[in-house]
């Protein structure tokens, strides 16, 4: 089915231009207005019923709310998002809360002040147990990465136990038995990994040592001092896993600071395929996360549910990737 954004590109115009002759809007030069409805005619372009439903809110704006703006995971979503909202003629407001519940709220608050459309959300933990009271049930919402307790709303989300299980069970097949490991705190995500992280470890006859893993907050810099703090126990691990992109980079870069080799003296694997992972010597094995298309079912969940308040609510849940490569002692 054609966009407004094909019929903009077959008239040679904007879709803004698009969107005002379709709309009766004035001053628009006639040879203009011909050559915008021909490439309706020609595309057989139909305005959906989610214009229908956003001329009828007098919104035609996307929320975003995300976690971390400067999390590779959440760049991705959000230019699935964004584009997916420009082939609907739609426009996306692009907040970052900063896993600050306080952030949260005030954007929800200025989201529903501004009358969007509908909101695609990455709840920070504390507000996860309790999102139902913040939000405002008028306006359709969509959860991306989290669960939310008490909450009926559709969700798009990756198997975490199942992914972390997975990379973890391959360091062990690999060897490895004293493996560090760096979760991020404030989100369900960060406990799940750790869930899979653990029972991978039981699977092979191994207890979780309270020394190996600890929960920091999923920022670069706390990776850095997490994976440094490993390193100087008295057994050092033989190998650091990271539960996301931000906190792999930060435990990176600590190894390297300490001259150790990867893999000889200490392997290492993370969540999350960002650029850095394959362009080093050796690659990351990681596991990589559809993230794309996270947003692309995010924002299509969204849109159905503008046009259909009614229709049954849904979780989708994907699976992730394990790439690997050379940083764990195995080539891909």
């Amino acid at each position: 089915m054609a966009s407004i954004k094909d019929v903009a590109d077959a008239a040679g115009v904007s879709t803004a231009t698009v969107s005002r002759v379709l709309s009766g809007k004035p001053h628009i030069r006639p040879e203009v207005r011909e050559r915008v409805l021909a490439a309706v005619e020609q595309l057989n372009y139909r305005r959906s019923r989610v214009a229908q439903s956003l001329r009828a809110q007098r919104s035609n704006t996307i929320g975003l709310i995300v976690a971390d703006i400067q999390n590779p995971y959440f760049t991705s979503v959000s230019r699935a998002v964004e584009d997916m909202a420009y082939g609907h003629d739609m426009t996306v407001f692009y907040c970052n809360s900063d896993e600050n519940p306080e952030k949260e709220a005030m954007y929800l608050d200025l989201m529903r002040a501004e009358n969007v459309a509908g909101i695609i959300l990455a709840p920070t933990n504390r507000t996860a147990a309790s999102l139902a009271e913040i939000v405002d049930p008028a306006i359709p919402l969509v959860l991306i990465d989290r669960h939310a307790q008490g909450l009926d709303v559709d969700t798009v989300l990756i198997d975490n136990v199942d992914s972390a299980h997975r990379i973890v069970r391959h360091l062990l097949d690999d060897g490895y038995r004293r493996i560090g490991a760096i979760f991020g705190r404030g989100s369900t995500t960060g406990r799940e990994r750790c869930d899979g992280y653990m029972l991978a470890l039981r699977e092979c006859g191994l207890e979780p040592s309270a020394d190996l893993h600890r929960f920091v907050a999923a920022r670069e810099q706390d990776g850095y001092q997490e994976a440094m703090r490993l390193m100087d126990l008295p057994e050092r691990p033989d190998c650091i896993f990271a539960s996301n992109g931000l906190l792999a980079a930060g435990a990176f870069r600590a190894i390297r600071e300490r001259r150790l080799a990867v893999p000889g003296d200490i392997g290492f694997a993370a969540f999350d395929k960002t650029t850095w992972t394959t362009l080093i010597e050796p690659a990351i094995t990681v596991i990589e996360q559809p993230t794309y298309e996270i947003g692309q079912i995010a924002m299509d969940l969204l849109l159905n549910r503008i046009a259909d308040r009614a229709r049954p609510i849904r979780e989708v849940t994907l699976k992730a990737r394990l790439l690997v490569r050379r940083s764990c002692g195995c080539h891909s």
